[in-house]
């Protein structure tokens, strides 16, 4: 035991002096946090005052579908569903909450649908799910994990290609659930069981432009403003708007949940909703979507083929094939829906009208046989004021407002709640704090498109984001594994830093951000070599660390294996499989049991050293994976008004991860600095701490994965930096390479032969 100084005698951790309980660098239970976790600007502080760097998961991407889906009957029998199970048996918790642990992953992004909770009817909850969530849940912090509740959804519902809602909404709008495939109103096909096949792959995204998830997600957001004709039975009797409808079923469900989960220790928050679209609102054009915010693949109908398709008419649509350097382009043009069936019910609400047409958007003519668009900007403008509608601003925030103020009335005041914006859209600066509920961290997902896009990841990388929006296309191409780093570091942080501008200092966590295992044409199944799938990881992780945020990553599946990935969509993201994993009877539960790493893939990438808790503000972190050594740099805060640690070079002005604020911060209660070191890394090797103080000290605890350094010096604006490395060095897993790298030679040797081809001119000219 290490004894302390006189100036470490005030920074004393309340259970060392009793000695209940051993925590962990990582360990995020009331045990390990002094009583709680809490935002405070823009970080995660512990009851010691110390700022935590969160790690995990998304568990699981199995909970999208219920242990009874059948691809086969699909989408008969919605209403006998069920997601006990989901996503793993409560005898299974301890091998994956173990495993979670010994990788350092204990953060949870724990996901819910809608379907599961409410899928038998409106008002009909299914608490045998719900029971089961709340046992699984209350086994989390045995092994120092908590999470938030996120509601999932994709493209609306399973019954449109996604997940999410139950099939009862549908019908409650007026579609017939076995009748949206033939009129393009949805694409099922990967819910099936499809999406692997080249032709498949990456067109379920295109599902939000179709007409059954667009006008899901308008009538939900916005049908009073643009369906106020449609009227529903809710229970009891009463007859309501769509939209008033539809939210408050959500609402009551998500009080459902609040009160059933929210006492839980391991519950420090709730996610409102998953990835939301606006549907049509804002809709510039009923004749094309925006090819930069919406994925174009397959055929692709505009809004207004969509209505005519769905009203049962035969239609020419466009054809999207992938080309570049633009992403796709329309190749041909196909007459769909040639069997002339219709979307929508004849016993629905709309008594069998599309429901655009029963608003006067677009109608039918007699005569010329063609349908016609009657209301061009019906959808950009409030339809009884002319006014121009913003769908965050009259929508999103008041319904986030509302939604917030029913959680917490239903479980606890001082729930976080996590919120996000549109998919690949930077954090809107109208979100102000006059439009947003308290204590609200903002949680963005990012994906390298282009290899999403692609399923493939080579030594060419290309910044999506920054095309997008204009990015002149040479400085958004990149080389080799330095390019790969800087080009997902660029994307991270302007996501990241435009939050900050936005929202000011608000936490931000990177709710989802994974990478395809099953990309470059499956080779890695047929080789076990996953050297590219390491290099992505390896890129992707460590743009989020040169941004000091937290993040949960998409994802851990139990059920996914070689052959149909995660089974939704042709998706495959699990570094995990428990088909390749070793039976429950042989797993030891220690951190340091490598039995746990079975089933895992490319766990040097995930793996990593992380500062967990800091006694102080993180400035810089650093790790390079085929060295095992990392650089971490923290300041001591102050208490008192906002000020910032200025990074060179940067403008104290501008929001960056790299200033982050240096005072204002609660007072420490500790001295001691908990780095979560894994012991696949330190095992067998010695761990050399360098660049401490003179009084400064340090301690590795193995079992525990832990260093801590208790650093001497804490006087505010002390900046403190250490370097960690082990010995010997572990076996380097790739080249980190660039263009120079690898094309030196050839640059030489063509500049060598123009200077002589030059020269040779020169004196041909003056002989």
């Amino acid at each position: 035991m290490i004894s302390r100084t006189e100036s470490e005698a005030s920074f004393i951790l309340v259970n060392e002096q009793t000695k209940p309980y051993e925590s962990y660098a990582h360990d995020w239970s009331a045990a390990g946090t002094g009583g709680r976790l809490y935002v405070h600007g823009r970080h995660f502080v512990d009851g010691y005052g110390r700022v935590c760097n969160l790690r995990g998961v998304n568990l699981s991407g199995n909970c999208k579908t219920p242990v009874n889906h059948d691809h086969d009957s699909f989408p008969a029998n919605h209403a006998d569903v069920t997601f006990v199970g989901r996503p793993f048996p409560l005898e299974d918790a301890p091998d994956h909450f173990a495993r979670l642990r010994r990788w350092g992953l204990t953060f949870i992004r724990f996901l819910i649908t809608w379907e599961a909770v409410e899928h038998t009817a409106p008002g009909v909850y299914d608490m045998e799910y719900l029971d089961y969530v709340r046992q699984l849940l209350s086994m989390m912090p045995q092994y120092g994990l908590v999470c938030f509740v996120a509601l999932h959804q994709d493209v609306w519902s399973r019954y449109t290609g996604g997940s999410g809602a139950p099939a009862w909404t549908l019908e409650a709008v007026g579609f017939d659930l076995h009748g949206l495939e033939e009129p393009g109103a949805a694409w099922l096909k990967g819910v099936k069981g499809g999406g692997h096949t080249e032709d498949e792959r990456g067109l379920w995204p295109c599902g939000y432009q179709k007409l059954a998830a667009a006008t899901m997600a308008t009538c939900f957001w916005a049908g009073d403003k643009f369906a106020p004709k449609l009227k529903v039975k809710a229970p009891g009797g009463r007859e309501l708007s769509v939209q008033q409808f539809l939210q408050e079923s959500f609402l009551n469900m998500w009080e459902v949940i609040a009160k059933t989960l929210g006492d839980l220790e391991a519950v420090i928050g709730f996610e409102v909703m998953n990835e939301p679209h606006r549907g049509y609102i804002e809709l510039q054009s009923m004749h094309a979507f925006d090819y930069n915010t919406d994925l174009h693949l397959g055929h692709v109908p505009t809004a207004f083929q969509s209505f005519m398709l769905g009203a049962g008419h035969p239609t020419s649509v466009g054809y999207w094939t992938r080309s570049f350097p633009m992403p796709t382009r329309r190749t041909s043009k196909r007459v769909i829906n040639t069997a002339g069936l219709k979307a929508w019910r004849d016993d629905g609400p709309t008594q069998g009208k599309c429901l655009w047409e029963l608003h006067g958007v677009w109608g039918w003519d007699q005569k010329k046989n063609e349908g016609v668009v009657l209301r061009e900007n019906y959808f950009k403008r409030d339809p009884d004021t002319g006014k121009e509608v913003d769908w965050y601003t009259d929508f999103f925030y008041p319904f986030v407002n509302k939604w917030a103020a029913r959680v917490r009335a239903a479980s606890s005041p001082d729930k976080i709640v996590l919120c996000e914006p549109i998919p690949n859209e930077f954090c809107p600066k109208s979100w102000t704090a006059d439009r947003r509920p308290p204590n609200m961290v903002f949680a963005p997902h990012w994906y390298d498109l282009n290899a999403l896009f692609l399923k493939a990841f080579g030594d060419f990388s290309v910044n999506v984001q920054g095309l997008s929006r204009g990015m002149f296309p040479l400085k958004a191409f990149y080389w080799g594994q330095k390019g790969a780093r800087e080009n997902f570091t660029l994307q991270i942080r302007n996501i990241v830093e435009h939050g900050y501008r936005s929202l000011g200092e608000t936490p931000v966590i990177i709710g989802e951000c994974g990478i395809p295992m099953d990309m470059n044409k499956k080779e890695a199944f047929e080789t076990d070599r996953w050297d590219w799938q390491l290099k992505m990881m390896d890129a992707m992780m460590t743009a989020l660390e040169r941004a000091m945020i937290g993040f949960t990553l998409w994802n851990y599946n139990p059920d996914n294996d070689d052959h149909t990935g995660d089974d939704w969509n042709g998706e495959n993201f699990s570094w995990f499989s428990q088909k390749r994993a070793l039976p429950s009877s042989w797993l030891d539960h220690k951190q340091t049991s490598p039995t746990l790493d079975n089933g895992g893939r490319i766990l040097r990438a995930v793996v990593r050293p992380y500062p967990a808790k800091t006694a102080g503000i993180p400035l810089r972190f650093e790790y390079e994976i085929n060295t095992g050594e990392f650089t971490y740099e923290w300041v001591v805060p102050e208490t008192g008004a906002t000020a910032s640690v200025p990074a060179p070079g940067s403008s104290p002005s501008e929001p960056s991860v790299y200033n982050p604020p240096g005072t204002g911060m609660p007072a420490l209660r500790t001295n001691k600095t908990q780095i979560f070191l894994p012991w696949q890394l330190a095992q067998g090797r010695k761990v050399v701490v360098q660049r401490l103080r003179q009084d400064d000290r340090w301690t590795y605890d193995e079992a525990r994965q832990t260093l801590t350094i208790i650093t001497s010096d804490n006087t505010p604006g002390t900046v403190h930096r250490v370097t960690v490395s082990v010995d010997p060095l572990p076996k380097p897993v790739f080249v980190v390479n660039d263009f120079w790298d690898d094309f030196q030679g050839h640059v030489l040797v063509a500049g060598a032969i123009f200077s002589i081809i030059v020269a040779f001119c020169i004196s041909w000219l003056f002989s």
